[in-house]
């Protein structure tokens, strides 16, 4: 399946500069093998040392948060869109 990735601007420097990249994955956690492998660095961004998705990194897709839809493990469909946007915390 090809899926369409949406990177985050802090991110876009693994990527040459790209806000988006096409990948092929069946699921969240073959996408994310497959971007390291395109765009080495991004793994370790994305993942803790055991690879599971890092807490301050949430992954949607199609606007679904991937922690309720079963993590890395969650399906991918052919056009299917994949948002990667880290968590914003602070404030007054």
């Amino acid at each position: 399946m090809t899926v369409t990735v949406r990177i985050p601007t802090p991110l876009r420097k693994l990527t040459g500069g790209a806000d988006e990249v096409s990948i092929e994955a069946a699921n969240v956690g073959a996408m994310i093998e497959n971007l390291e492998a395109a765009h080495p660095g991004l793994k370790e961004r994305l993942c803790d040392e055991a690879g599971e998705i890092r807490r301050f990194v949430n992954v949607y897709v199609n606007d679904e948060d991937v922690r309720f839809m079963g993590g890395r493990d969650t399906e991918l469909k052919d056009g299917d869109e994949v948002s990667i946007v880290p968590a914003i915390a602070g404030g007054r």
